[in-house]
């Protein structure tokens, strides 16, 4: 049948929100790895070990989901 084409401003203000998610999501994970840091150092009494470790795997892990959200072509999209 007749499939009706988007916007271009409906596609951009749906861009706009899959990124304001990830930042929303980059933000949100690495708060929470600070905080688990604190609390883990804390009762192993390893001061700023896990502190600083945590939030940086969770970084690594954060921009590669990120490089492999925003490197999807149209075509992967629709399937």
């Amino acid at each position: 049948m007749y499939k009706r084409r988007q916007s271009p401003t409906n596609n951009s203000n749906k861009e706009s929100l899959r990124y304001a998610g990830l930042g929303t999501q980059l933000l949100v994970a690495i708060g929470l790895a600070v905080f688990a840091g604190l609390k883990f150092d804390g009762w192993l009494h390893t001061s700023p070990l896990i502190t600083v470790a945590l939030p940086l795997l969770i970084l690594i892990g954060i921009f590669y989901k990120l490089v492999r959200e925003t490197g999807k072509s149209k075509n992967d999209e629709s399937k």
